[in-house]
């Protein structure tokens, strides 16, 4: 059973950077894409980044630019670098894995940006 666990959200001023992970654990090997989504109070989550098994990337656009997804594949880990956060980032951010065809999703993690 594939689990992603989060962790890097915080409260924060507008302008500075953050950082979040997903650890990724249990059968985790066949995965196809990675990525972080965000939902804001009211909103549809809607993806923010995604990198596949090959490396390729794809941003929103209201963060091209802004931030940048990586992968740590010995320590099955994608992380989220933000940068020149903004109050419109704000929301709770969802690690998500397709793995084998099956989607599975975190806990997710409380980014607030205050201006």
């Amino acid at each position: 059973q594939v689990q992603l666990v989060e962790s890097g959200g915080g409260l924060v001023q507008a302008g500075v950077s953050l950082r979040l992970s997903c650890a990724a654990s249990g059968g985790i090997s066949g995965w196809n894409y990675m990525g972080w989504y965000r939902q804001a109070p009211g909103t549809e989550r809607k993806a923010v980044a995604l990198i596949s098994n090959l490396g390729s990337t794809i941003y929103g656009d209201s963060v091209k630019g802004r931030f940048t997804i990586s992968r740590d594949n010995a320590k099955n880990t994608v992380y989220l670098q933000m940068n020149n956060l903004k109050p419109e980032d704000t929301g709770v951010y969802y690690c998500h894995a397709l793995v084998g065809g099956t989607p599975y999703w975190g806990q997710g993690t409380q980014v607030t940006v205050s201006s």
